[in-house]
Parts: C-alpha cells; sequence; structure tokens
C-alpha cells in the first residue's frame, strides 16, 4: 500500500490526521484478517510552498523541510500510527524521475518545451479521466474555458514533468536543462521504487484524486507497465462546511486538537464517518468522542473490578462475523463500531444481570475489535482534557475508600467533589467504584 504524505511546508491539520488514520485502520484490519501488509508513504520536501516560506523567513528549503518533518511524525506518532516500512523523500528520487521522464519522452508520451520543462502529452490516452469518473472530452472543455492556458502546450490538460530552473530555486541537471520535479513525477518514482509495479493499494485523500493520482496513472500507464491495482480515496474534513485547508486558511492544529480530547477520541471520532464521506471535526465532535472514550475506559474498569478475566481468549463468533462483515464492506468502520459498541451495552447488561460469563465474552470481544481499530480501551493517553492524570485519580480514589471505612463522610465527600470539578465522576457499584470524564 502505497499513502501520498504530507507535504512539509507547514504543522499537520485536522484532515492530515483523518487521512492517516483512515489507512492505519485500513492497514490495521488486513493485518489482523491475515495478510502481509508493507506500507509505502512518502515526503514530498520539494515544492512551491516550501520554497517561498524558506524565503520569506531566510531559510533554506531542507531546514523548512525538517523543521515540519518532525512536527508531521510527532503528531502521528501520539496518534498511534503504524510507522511505513517505507518513507521516501522526494529530494532522494531525482536520478529515479529522470529516468521515468526520459523514457516518457523516448516513448513521445512526453516533450520538451525550451526554457519551460517536459509536458506529458494526455492526448495519447483514451482513457485519461478514468479516476475522476470523467471522459477526456469532458475534460478538455472544462480546461478550455480557463484564462490561464499554457499556449506552450500542445493541449490544456498536459502537466509539467519537469521544470526549468528558476533564479534562486533547487535545482538539479537534465538533458533538458537544469530544473525540479513535477510534482506528479515524485509519486511515480518513489512508488515504484519502494513497492515494485503492479501493487495493491495507492490512497490518499481525495483532493489527490485529480489531477495528481490521474496524472501519476498516466504516466505509467504511457510506458506499458502495471500500476496501483486499487485505488483508495478518504474525504476531507469540513469546518462550517468548508474542507479545511491550510490555504483557506481555516484549519485547526492537529496537536492542538490532541491535546485537548486526546490521541484516542480523535482516531473514535474520525471511524465514526466512513472515511469517502466529508465530515465535520469541531470541537463539540472532539469533546463528545472524548466522553465515549472516557466511558469506555470506565467499562473496562467496571469488568475487572467484577474479577472478569479480560485476557481470556473465547470471544464472541457471531459479533466478530458481524464486525467482519461491516469492514469488508469497503472498511464500513461505523457501522464496525456500531456493533462494537453494543458488545460494550450488552456486557454492561450482563453484569448488572449477574451473568459474569456473558459480560466476560461480550467485554473481551468488544475490548478485542476496538484495538483492532487502532482505539486501546483503557490505555492512558498523555494529555487529558481534565489535567488530572489517571495514577491521581486512582490515587484519591483509594484516600475517598480509606475515609469511608473510617467513617470520615466528609472528607469522602470532598475528594468526590473534588474529581467532579476536574470533570471526573465516580459510581459507586457492587464491584467497586469506576470513573469516568465528563
Amino acid at each position: 500500500m502505497y499513502v501520498c504524505g504530507p507535504t512539509v511546508y507547514d504543522v499537520p491539520h485536522l484532515g492530515h490526521g483523518r487521512t492517516a488514520l483512515t489507512y492505519d485502520v485500513i492497514r490495521r484490519y488486513l493485518e489482523w484478517t491475515g495478510w502481509n501488509v508493507t506500507v509505502a508513504s512518502n515526503v514530498t520536501d520539494i515544492d512551491d510552498k516550501i520554497i517561498n516560506r524558506a524565503e520569506s523567513e531566510g531559510r533554506t528549503e531542507p531546514e523548512v523541510a525538517a523543521e515540519f518533518t518532525k512536527a508531521y511524525d510527532e503528531q502521528m506518532e501520539r496518534l498511534d500510527v503504524l510507522a511505513a516500512e517505507s518513507r521516501p523523500h522526494a529530494t532522494q528520487f531525482i536520478e529515479g524521475m529522470i529516468g521515468i521522464i526520459a523514457e516518457l519522452v523516448e516513448l513521445e508520451a512526453a516533450y520538451v518545451v525550451p526554457n519551460k520543462g517536459v509536458y506529458f502529452s494526455v492526448e495519447g490516452l483514451s482513457d485519461y479521466g478514468r479516476l475522476a469518473g470523467r471522459d477526456l472530452d469532458q475534460l478538455l472543455e472544462d480546461a478550455g474555458q480557463r484564462v490561464d492556458v499554457d499556449a506552450e502546450k500542445r493541449s490544456p490538460l498536459d502537466f509539467a514533468l519537469w521544470k526549468s530552473a528558476k533564479a534562486g530555486e533547487p535545482s538539479w541537471d537534465t538533458p533538458w536543462g537544469s530544473g525540479r520535479p513535477g510534482w506528479h513525477t515524485e509519486c511515480v518514482a518513489m512508488s515504484l521504487s519502494a513497492l515494485g509495479p503492479g501493487f495493491d493499494i495507492h490512497g490518499g485523500g481525495d483532493d489527490l484524486c485529480f489531477p495528481h493520482h490521474q496524472n501519476e496513472w498516466a504516466q505509467v500507464t504511457a510506458t506499458g507497465e502495471p500500476f496501483a491495482r486499487y485505488w483508495v480515496h478518504s474525504a476531507m474534513v469540513n469546518v462550517a462546511g468548508e474542507k479545511m485547508s491550510k490555504s483557506l486558511g481555516n484549519f485547526t492544529n492537529l496537536a492542538e486538537a490532541i491535546d485537548t480530547a486526546g490521541p484516542r477520541a480523535l482516531r473514535l471520532l474520525a471511524m465514526q464517518t466512513h472515511y469517502r464521506r466529508a465530515m465535520e471535526m469541531g470541537r463539540e465532535a472532539l469533546m463528545a468522542a472524548s466522553t465515549a472514550i472516557d466511558r469506555l475506559d470506565a467499562f473496562r474498569r467496571r469488568m475487572a473490578a467484577a474479577d472478569i478475566d479480560l485476557t481470556d481468549d473465547e470471544t464472541d463468533s457471531s459479533a466478530v462475523a458481524a464486525f467482519n462483515a461491516a469492514m469488508e464492506d469497503d472498511f464500513g468502520t461505523p457501522i464496525a463500531l456500531d456493533h462494537t459498541f453494543s458488545l460494550v451495552r450488552g456486557a454492561n447488561s450482563a453484569l448488572d444481570n449477574g451473568d459474569l460469563t456473558t459480560a466476560g465474552l461480550q467485554a473481551r470481544t468488544a475490548l478485542m475489535l476496538f484495538s483492532v481499530l487502532g482505539i486501546e480501551i483503557g490505555a492512558a493517553d498523555q494529555t487529558t482534557v481534565s489535567g488530572i492524570d489517571d495514577a491521581e485519580i486512582e490515587k484519591l480514589i483509594e484516600q475517598r475508600k480509606e475515609a469511608r471505612g473510617g467513617k470520615d463522610f466528609a472528607t469522602a465527600d470532598q475528594i468526590r467533589d473534588q474529581l467532579a470539578d476536574a470533570g471526573v465522576i465516580l459510581e459507586d457499584t457492587p464491584a467497586g467504584v469506576v470513573w469516568h470524564r465528563t
């Protein structure tokens, strides 16, 4: 699986988080069902935006790229996104890109425009536009209505494989003069180098479907080699109905969202909407997901307090089958989550009725299925909403227990109130105290 990674000119936003989580869940599910999955995910470390930021801040392009690659990687680690086996950086694959472009020129699938660069000739491919669900005539009509069509292109749809050097910009020497690669060529070189021709899945945000992924497909198809067998595109994150993006200035810093709600809440929220549907991801939704995570943690503590063995291998096979059916239907995480939350409700109800066997079976199955999606129930997040960590909560609960045992009910009530003020609710049950955050 090749997943288009970030262009590293700024800190990651929530949209980057959703995209990364989508392919992480796909990977986790495939591995859980027995597939061996090799993931490659690139870093675009040369781009107009990187060049512009470096110039405006008096830095070099590698300095800018290194800073924001590190920022991206830190947040992916916080989200528990599994590391890719291959992490190609565009500037490390210039020689491979030049080789691909040379082959396309030799095949007359590309042509040189002096002092401008090398362009791919789209009209040689009759089914160009297939990823976008449009034909060549429709795309040509749309392109012809634009006022910025380059007269030196043979077709307005032709795209740059190599851009001639501009003063002060990074450049590399080629048979067509000094310059730098076009964006669409970068991923071709990196994906084929990492995974070889005919790899299984090519993924990315749906804003990349056209023209980026379409133009990748065009280049490889023109060489006669097989490319990706399946194309998967995850939808955007919206803020008040608009796509979240840096260019619109409406993006929410991913690090701040994780600080606010916790990484597991963000993962849960992302899975509640099918990956191909755009989703709103505002503060209210994040906080609701955080509350759900806290209740799930309390659920696990309740099961443990009832001496239910949560490590037993026995699980509910029919529930697992329902979960799998949802995931096999285009990775349907919303329905898969519904099945899993139903198990939680069933386990709680069974425990209320004193049926520890059923409670244990359903609880273990629920915890396992959450884990398949990358949500570990009972795991403490690095940052909590209330600012009070799990260890401190458990300490105060133990102090409250001692106070109640000594009939010091004033102190016990004071501790309960202290925790409530910190957003922690206590529930006294026959099996002991369980708690969750509000």
